[in-house]
């Protein structure tokens, strides 16, 4: 009884947590509805729930906005807000400031406050717009604090002007009135325009009032972030501005346009009843002219909602309290506990990369956070596979901290924007991509396993006295296996990497960053593998060269990025600089204790 007690309690607040973050207000807007319309945005079909997200954490920081009285803007109201009532969102503390340069640039106080309003910014836009066309000039691993600050603020209070300005001009109060006023003024202002044109005696007052909406409409077509109208035929969605203007040849104005209005203008009334009628109705009709496009914005809006990397991160940290528990006390079903926990994180994990795979259309790694992502499964992954040959809990523990560290990394990168972003012109995908950006991150995976290997390795020797003869020599076998399983990945991922290249750039090897530090990977595994194998190397060898692969491999993954230079030069983030220098200087540190240390040797006579 006590033994499935300590079994179960795991699996139990595992389940509690899962269903706690999958509780969801109730929708008496039609809110919900609203955030899986789709439309085109960054190259993509995306549901507006993934447009107010990525705009948040540009913006904001964070996917909610607090209200300086206290209370949660949830993303799809602020979105609302935004595209349909620009006035109070204007008001919205919403754009992160925290240099004090660009503080006082404004003459602001510097203490109390972080987020400030568009109403409040708007009066320096030609100031801040200035600024920051002069640090855009500076190449990005130049800039000072001040001019990242300022160049953000502009780029976001530019992406903020161009999405409020994306279903709705500026100023409408009724716009499905607006849109009526423009219907009757086409019929007699276009011809008066062509014949203007051409030349021609012309009605002016027509020309003029027509004239006046082309301005009007053409300006939110120039500046529209949101693509919402799918095309009649073809592929190409449209800006609303645009479609409107297509109404000339039409003589109509689009019923996705005319959809737009009336939900927009219930919104702005307050009208929570005929709002939820227009996004209905707006959505019945996406439905019918763009039925793949409204799968897949519900899908993703679907996978937005239930964060399976989040929910993952919360079972991984879970896994291994019970594991640590499972050390202190011995009990084998609170192994059990955990191993149930841990592959739960890792069923999450894999559902939340196979989503992505199918959103995008591609393979499992296309950029920095998806390359997070699946380094942090494909070590799960084996961390249980070494737990099942060991059953001592040390397989299992990897896989929790890596299987949360990799996704802590990756929910940082996603403050960058849009995730599933289009891929990268030098990533211009085939099968020799594919199969090689796989292959090199399970390398890389398999790397940081025998690295954290290491790390086990040290603090068991150094903190406790678990690091017994036959620990030491399970650890060390452990990692010598995985090293040779890196050294096959990486070494075959590079040589695939080649082929691509000869592919697309017309040459295997170039020299490039990218290409070097995959090559690093490569020669560090051979050299650690032919030190071991002649004898040049025992157990704290070993356990000192995986460490230094960790430094290795952090390198070839982010601090090639970081040098802003080659064709794989798309990644780069100064704010990482720090971080990446201080996990290379923690396992040089973990080093030298592992060499000078007479307790990382606990087996003299090991080979």
């Amino acid at each position: 009884m006590k033994n499935r007690l300590l079994f179960w309690t795991g699996p139990v607040i595992g389940l509690l947590w899962v269903v706690s973050n999958l509780v969801t207000r109730p929708d008496v807007e039609g809110l919900a509805d609203f955030s899986r319309l789709p439309v085109l945005e960054g190259g993509r079909i995306k549901p507006l729930d993934t447009v107010a997200r990525t705009s948040l954490m540009i913006l904001h920081g964070r996917q909610t906005l607090r209200l300086p009285e206290g209370s949660i803007l949830p993303p799809d109201r602020w979105l609302t807000e935004a595209l349909f009532n620009a006035p109070l969102a204007d008001s919205r503390p919403l754009f992160a400031i925290n240099n004090p340069e660009v503080l006082a640039l404004f003459g602001w106080e510097t203490q109390g406050r972080k987020f400030f309003s568009f109403a409040e910014l708007e009066p320096s836009l030609g100031v801040i717009d200035a600024q920051g066309e002069m640090a855009a000039a500076v190449d990005a691993a130049r800039r000072t604090p001040y001019q990242t600050a300022i160049l953000n603020l502009r780029n976001g209070l530019y992406l903020y002007q161009r999405l409020k300005n994306s279903v709705r001009p500026a100023g409408a109060e009724d716009f499905s009135g607006e849109l009526a006023d423009f219907a009757t003024v086409v019929p007699a202002g276009a011809p008066a325009l062509m014949a203007k044109r051409e030349g021609k005696p012309y009605d002016e007052a027509a020309c003029n009032e027509f004239l006046a909406f082309a301005k009007r409409y053409g300006g939110m077509a120039q500046t529209a972030l949101l693509l919402p109208v799918p095309p009649p035929t073809g592929t190409t969605w449209l800006p609303l501005g645009e479609a409107l203007l297509g109404m000339v040849a039409t003589g109509s104005i689009p019923e996705t346009v005319s959809a737009y209005a009336a939900a927009g203008d219930a919104w702005r009334r307050g009208d929570a009843a005929d709002f939820a009628s227009a996004v209905h109705a707006l959505t019945d009709l996406l439905s019918r002219r763009a039925p793949d496009a409204s799968r897949h914005a519900a899908f993703e809006e679907f996978f937005n909602r239930i964060e399976p990397f989040y929910q993952a991160m919360g079972l991984y940290v879970l896994g291994f309290l019970i594991l640590c528990a499972f050390w202190l006390r011995g009990d084998s079903a609170l192994r059990t506990s955990a191993l149930t926990v841990i592959i739960a994180a890792l069923l999450l994990h894999t559902f939340g990369l196979a989503a992505r795979m199918w959103l995008q259309g591609r393979p499992p790694v296309t950029n920095l956070y998806s390359s997070a992502v699946f380094i942090g499964w494909g070590t799960a992954l084996f961390g249980l596979f070494l737990e099942r040959l060991q059953r001592d809990g040390i397989g299992a523990a990897c896989s929790s901290i890596i299987g949360f560290v990799t996704l802590v990394i990756a929910q940082h990168l996603a403050g960058r924007g849009d995730t599933l972003e289009m891929l990268q012109a030098v990533l211009d995908t085939n099968i020799w991509l594919a199969t090689h950006v796989v292959a090199i991150t399970i390398g890389y995976s398999a790397m940081f396993l025998a690295g954290l290997l290491a790390v086990i390795y040290v603090v068991r020797g150094l903190f406790t006295s678990a690091l017994t003869p036959e620990t030491a020599r399970s650890l060390t076998r452990m990692i010598y296996g995985v090293i040779c399983f890196a050294t096959l990945f990486s070494f075959v991922g590079t040589v695939l990497g080649g082929i691509w290249a000869d592919q697309s750039w017309g040459r295997f090897w170039g020299w490039d960053p990218k290409e070097n530090g995959a090559l690093l990977i490569v020669i560090w595994c051979a050299v650690t593998l032919h030190a071991r194998l002649g004898g040049y190397i025992r157990q704290r060898g070993l356990v000192a060269m995986a460490l230094f692969g960790n430094v290795v491999t952090s390198f070839s993954w982010f601090g090639v990025n970081m040098l802003g230079v080659g064709l794989h030069s798309y990644g780069f983030m100064d704010r990482a600089v720090p971080w990446l220098a201080a996990f290379m200087g923690l396992q040089i540190a973990l080093i030298a204790l592992t060499l000078v240390s007479p307790r990382m040797n606990p087996d003299p006579g090991a080979k």
